[in-house]
């Protein structure tokens, strides 16, 4: 089974290089890895990386930015790349740049695939995740991934082979005929906030979206190339409610974001955070919630918010 690989990138080039690293390093080789910037300065050296010169990587440039249209434009250029996709003969991963995945990461993928046809999406388990506190650095991703350092607690902390509603964005992988048939919403823009559930909610058409365990990796969440506080705020009451109105994400699911989003905002803006834009999520917040209420409320509006 083949192993393609789509990585989106904006404002981190160094930190991409570094995860070609760890692919030119995986037991078994991707056939393919695309990745995808927006303006030069996103793939700055890329080209003298050894999987570019070897010609397993292609590093382009997409016309619209944003998760879900770089996504996208990965996907487009895979199928023209291989016009056969599909037919359970290979799957496609999706990397953030800022993950680093334990060296066997798309072996074991390829196994699990292959090894039941009804799975459709596939996560794996992160043993340390920076999204929600200071950054993890890149000796912190290798001791974490060696062992040296006990895994943090996480959502994926879950048995092997559990189903799951989403998969985790920073590493997902979907079987060949998923990505022949499903495109990302390019009505999630920017950040593209929980597009991993709209895209595995499409996913379930074709089979079970589960974790397994044995494929490990950290997330970094390196502080750079996101998203406004205020936009991503907008974006925490916006996109659930749009992705549960398509059918990919259960109300329940919708409304107990929404709820825990303004909490904490509500709780933590009370003092200003080093890292994070509490005061603008809050401020993001209560205009998407004034926009629900009129009717108005869509996710495209965060591109009117500075």
């Amino acid at each position: 089974m083949n192993a393609d690989v789509i990585i989106v990138t904006k404002g981190r080039p160094k930190e991409t290089y570094i995860l070609l690293d760890y692919l030119a390093a995986q037991t078994m080789d991707p056939r393919t890895v695309i990745v995808v910037g927006t303006e030069r300065s996103d793939i700055e050296g890329l080209e003298r990386h050894p999987l570019v010169v070897a010609g397993v990587a292609a590093v382009n440039l997409s016309a619209s930015a944003g998760c879900t249209n770089q996504r996208n434009e990965g996907l487009s250029i895979l199928r023209r790349m291989h016009p056969a996709l599909g037919g359970h003969q290979s799957f496609v991963v999706f990397f953030d740049d800022d993950f680093r995945p334990a060296f066997d990461w798309l072996e074991l993928c390829a196994a699990a695939f292959s090894g039941n046809a009804a799975i459709a999406g596939i996560t794996g388990r992160v043993l340390a995740d920076g999204i929600k506190g200071a950054a993890i650095s890149e000796t912190d991703a290798k001791r974490y991934l060696s062992g040296a350092l006990a895994p943090l607690p996480h959502w994926s902390d879950r048995p092997s082979g559990a189903d799951v509603d989403s998969v985790y964005g920073c590493n997902m992988a979907f079987i060949d005929d998923v990505v022949l048939r499903c495109a990302f919403d390019s009505d999630l823009p920017l950040y593209g906030w929980q597009e991993d559930c709209d895209y595995a909610g499409q996913a379930r058409q074709f089979g079970r979206t589960v974790l397994i365990s044995e494929l490990r990796g950290v997330h970094l969440a390196t502080k750079g190339g996101r998203t406004s506080g205020v936009r991503f705020g907008y974006s925490q009451i916006a996109n659930p409610l749009h992705i549960a109105g398509r059918g990919n994400m259960k109300k329940t699911r919708a409304i107990r974001f929404m709820g825990r989003a303004l909490v904490a905002n509500v709780l933590r803006s009370l003092r200003r955070h080093p890292l994070f834009d509490y005061r603008g999520r809050l401020l993001g917040n209560v205009l998407a919630i004034r926009d629900a209420l009129s009717g108005r409320c869509h996710p495209m509006r965060v591109l009117n918010l500075s």
